[in-house]
């Protein structure tokens, strides 16, 4: 354990002198390379790999899975979602007749087919969200098949996809915020003060949990106090960061991060036990413990806290455009969703405030 001074003014001390050492480091340090094509190009093709060794995997979807990722550039995330959904796909095929599950005949799937295996995706209790995406995997590997002249017909042609309204985003509010922050706030362990960095880091920049944990140090500058981040397709944005988590940034790095392990990943930003790069399930599973400790009884979601900051800082008056480069959002149509929780919140008030509502 790593144990902080008792006084309020010791901390600060500390705090202060920690960050101006780690600043000094910063300025001699590397500076930080964006990603390249080859780099990303190894990365899928390892996850490529790793599909194309199952040895039961359809050949078709493994050419499906593989274009995805060389011809379309879709990230390893993506791409494993779609293995995800073929396989409940192939699954069926072989339920249904195929006597060879890694050379399935494409060309014997037909509309009636397709029809049952929609069927089975409401038999199985998938909500409606997992099986609109389970449908649209299977829409774009049927078109995939016929493109390549692997099959002759089209048999989703006519295959719609279940409708529904697109659920608004849930967030935490201002208060239950400062609770999950508070909680990390003593920090003394080095996996304490990791967590702190975390939380704080979350909330500042509205990242994913994906890309924070892909983090690595020299994407961090202590001299303009910005998060240099590659978020979905490797593309690049630079965030802002607020002093306090840069304070709880620079600290981990001083005196907690070299506690937690024997190193394996010396350019990660935050690593686990281990010494290596921390997973997204290991980190989530702590930030929900650490938010059950703190008070706070939503169902935390990986993504709340990126919400969180998005319509908090709508609802302080940041303008939706600002909103949208900072969360890297290619289309703003995908930011405007946030401004329906602003409206909700102005609503209530109203609703409150009214003498005659």
């Amino acid at each position: 354990m790593l144990i902080a001074s008792n006084t309020d003014s010791d901390v600060s001390l500390v705090r202060i002198q920690t960050r101006n050492r780690f600043y000094r480091a910063a300025r001699h340090s590397r500076p930080c390379k964006p990603a390249t094509t080859t780099v990303m190009h190894s990365r899928m093709t390892f996850g490529i790999r790793r599909f194309s060794t199952i040895p039961t995997m359809d050949r078709n979807i493994i050419a499906f899975l593989e274009h995805l990722a060389g011809e379309r550039g879709l990230s390893e995330n993506t791409v494993a979602a779609y293995r995800n959904d073929l396989a409940s796909l192939a699954e069926f095929a072989e339920d249904t007749g195929s006597d060879n599950s890694v050379n399935i005949d494409w060309n014997l799937f037909d509309e009636e087919n397709v029809a049952e295996f929609v069927r089975t995706l409401d038999v199985r209790g998938y909500s409606k969200s997992t099986r609109a995406r389970k449908i649209a995997s299977l829409r774009s590997f049927m078109r995939f098949l016929r493109e390549e002249g692997i099959t002759n017909d089209l048999p989703t042609r006519r295959l719609k996809s279940p409708r529904g309204g697109k659920p608004l985003p849930k967030s935490l509010t201002i208060d239950e915020i400062e609770a999950l922050i508070n909680q990390v706030n003593n920090a003394t362990s080095a996996a304490e003060l990791r967590d702190r960095a975390v939380i704080e880091l979350l909330y500042a920049g509205g990242l994913r949990i994906s890309e924070i944990t892909a983090l690595n140090i020299d994407h961090v500058n202590f001299d303009n106090s910005t998060v240099r981040i590659f978020g979905k397709g490797s593309k690049e944005r630079i965030v802002p960061v607020y002093d306090a988590a840069m304070d709880a940034i620079a600290e981990y790095l001083a005196i907690g991060r070299r506690h937690l392990g024997k190193l394996q990943d010396p350019e990660a930003l935050f690593i686990n036990a281990r010494g290596k790069r921390i997973t997204r399930q290991g980190l989530w599973l702590q930030i929900k413990k650490i938010a059950l400790t703190a008070g706070v009884t939503k169902n935390l979601t990986p993504h709340m806290l990126r919400h969180s900051f998005a319509s908090h800082l709508l609802n302080g008056g940041a303008s939706l455009r600002h909103v949208q480069e900072l969360l890297g959002h290619e289309n703003i149509a995908t930011t405007q969703i946030y401004t329906h929780l602003t409206s909700q919140h102005v609503r209530s008030e109203y609703d409150a405030a009214h003498p005659r509502a």
